[in-house]
């Protein structure tokens, strides 16, 4: 996963152009670690939703972007507004490698207090699709 990041995502490049292109490229990179993997949208939305115990503004993916990813959101500490989730509301969620990256990597170090994983993103991805 870090090597993704850390390349542009790698050998994707500029391939990554849709919420399914980085789908599948998380899906790669996870069962390249469990080849038994595959996404699944109920552990997307139940990471989602999940509250970490990291920051107490920012405990969950929900606090900022609600319960509905399909709706706007509002930032808890700066209160901007923020574009919908789900790519079906907002199409250019998951269009550009470079801000898939950094907010990726923003969002998770924050929330999660981590990186996710690519599992995790692979799953979380699905559920944006499904919603």
């Amino acid at each position: 996963m870090i090597a993704l990041l850390a390349n542009g995502f790698g050998s994707y490049g500029q391939e990554l152009q849709t919420p399914s292109d980085f789908l599948t490229a998380f899906t790669a990179e996870a069962q390249r670690q469990d080849p038994q993997f595959r996404p699944d949208p109920q552990r997307g939305g139940a990471f989602f939703r999940k509250r970490f115990a990291q920051n107490d503004r920012m405990p969950s993916c929900s606090s900022c972007h609600t319960e509905n990813p399909v709706q706007e959101g509002r930032h808890v500490i700066t209160g901007k507004t923020i574009a919908p989730l789900a790519p079906r509301a907002n199409p250019e969620r998951f269009t550009n490698p470079r801000k898939v990256a950094k907010w990726f990597h923003r969002n998770c170090t924050e929330v999660v207090g981590r990186e996710c994983t690519a599992a995790e993103r692979a799953d979380f991805i699905a559920f944006l699709l499904g919603t």
